[in-house]
């Protein structure tokens, strides 16, 4: 009696979530679809279940021999409680033959008439056709929109951009900026609304030092996460704030975390932006000091690259790291050979649209 409760209660456990912030491996097949879940059993079936799981593992399947894989989302049978007859001596064999037929109609059978709610795919193509549409990855969005989603420009000459996000705020920015005049170098700056709208002389002098500016959206929100309305309320409402101080409509958007779907990439595109995010990481954003800057972006610096810092961020971060590592940065890359532009002209691409 014990091992039918105790198999009555076996049921399949909830589904595990999925995990991704940047790249995902594609999927090969879409999950069976659920049917409703088993019932819970009374807490008196539970008794002692960890201590039978022996007894479970040496059980014979209800349907004879070893025991079965169910479908997923399927319930067990219950076995009936009734013992297999036996042919005892002098018994007919067609009273054993009664016997044995009751004790199957007292079995219950997988109901087979019950369908899931959705088809099972068991390829990408199939899920598509069904209407099950996978998400691409940042990396699958940059190889299927190359022309508008960019990360890196031409490797034939030693050119490479740098690039400030998050500005602009008092502290850093003013500082990142006497840097780059003091080396002659033009960077481009990914600023936010809401930073630009509150500190409009740095922008100003942005365009005054001959730097280009591009839309980082105006809050710094995750923009995957927003519908339709708000992603292009982050945009427009940034695009508004910057034309009236630099002159021009920025043409480059970086999004927040690098991070957009494929939604908003055919709404950029229709609307003649580029996208440009970066294959240099300084991972300054962790207030690294700043032989860990030069570090990182030293390791990673080839032809065309478009390295990323930040000229501002939250009230926590200390970006001093970035400012002190800036300068010899600046050196010891121009030494190496390399030229620094803007990303426009890495790209060979106007900075307003």
């Amino acid at each position: 009696m014990i091992s039918c409760l105790l198999l009555a209660g076996c049921s399949a456990g909830p589904e595990q979530p999925q995990r991704a912030e940047a790249g995902s491996a594609a999927l090969d097949e879409e999950p069976a679809a659920a049917l409703p879940p088993a019932k819970t059993q009374d807490k008196t079936q539970s008794v002692g279940r960890d201590q039978d799981k022996s007894l479970l593992t040496a059980e014979a399947s209800p349907f004879g021999g070893a025991p079965q894989a169910r479908a997923a989302g399927q319930a067990t049978p219950v076995p009936s409680a009734q013992p297999s007859p036996t042919v005892s001596p002098g018994k007919p064999a067609a009273a054993t033959a009664q016997t044995q037929d009751k004790a199957t109609a007292r079995t219950p059978q997988p109901d087979k008439s019950k369908k899931p709610s959705l088809p099972v795919h068991r390829s990408h193509s199939q899920a598509q056709a069904g209407g099950l549409q996978r998400k691409l990855s940042l990396a699958e969005l940059v190889r299927k929109y190359p022309d508008i989603f960019k990360v890196s420009g031409p490797s034939r000459e030693k050119k490479i951009a740098l690039t400030f996000d998050d500005g602009p705020d008092e502290r850093f920015t003013p500082q990142v900026l006497d840097v780059l005049r003091e080396n002659g170098v033009k960077a481009t700056f990914f600023v936010l609304g809401s930073q630009a709208s509150e500190r409009p002389a740095l922008v100003r002098r942005m365009v005054r030092e001959g730097h280009v500016v591009g839309n980082h959206s105006y809050s710094h929100a995750n923009l995957p996460k927003l519908t339709v309305d708000k992603f292009q309320s982050q945009i427009e409402n940034t695009e508004a704030v910057l034309q009236q101080l630099t002159g021009y409509a920025p043409r480059l958007i970086r999004p927040p975390y690098g991070a957009i779907n494929e939604e908003q990439v055919k709404w950029v595109s229709e609307r003649h932006y580029l996208i440009v995010n970066w294959n240099v990481d300084s991972l300054d954003w962790k207030s690294l000091k700043a032989d860990q800057v030069l570090s990182n972006i030293l390791r990673q610096t080839k032809p065309g690259s478009i390295i990323l810092q930040h000229s501002g961020g939250a009230s926590t971060q200390d970006l001093s790291g970035t400012v002190q590592a800036l300068g010899p940065l600046i050196n010891k890359l121009k030494s190496s050979g390399y030229t620094f532009v803007t990303v426009p002209e890495l790209l060979q691409v106007p900075k307003s649209r």
